[in-house]
């Protein structure tokens, strides 16, 4: 059995339903002891940036903030599309803590030996 688990995040701030979902689904996995991968791709990257999550909070959910936060307490990683990132010309210096920017082959090898996804 796979011990890894990705979540594949597009949404961000915009979408708090999405966005808040994910990583819910995100925490249970590595609450399960699987090593826990979020991708933040398109717009999700904006999430990779301080005080983005702060005024997510979604009704019967813990607020996104905190739920980032005990993430990657809880040893996951948060994994930011280079591309994406670049594109919309964010601040590499203002990242939350837990998130790298990354290319593509860094998910790839990641997941190449097995690791089950989700996308949001």
């Amino acid at each position: 059995m796979t011990q890894r688990f990705v979540v594949s995040l597009s949404r961000g701030p915009e979408d708090p339903d999405r966005a808040t979902v994910a990583f819910t689904l995100a925490n249970a996995a590595a609450g399960s002891e699987q090593e826990t991968v979020v991708f933040l791709s398109s717009e999700g990257v904006r999430l990779a940036v301080e005080d983005a999550a702060d005024a997510v909070a979604e009704k019967g959910f813990t607020p996104l903030k905190d739920l980032m936060g005990a993430f990657v307490e809880a040893g996951g990683k948060i994994y930011t599309c280079l591309p994406c990132f670049d594109k919309r010309a964010l601040d590499a210096e203002r990242l939350v803590p837990g998130a790298v920017i990354v290319g593509g082959p860094k998910l790839v090898a990641f997941m190449a030996a097995g690791a089950p996804s989700v996308s949001y």
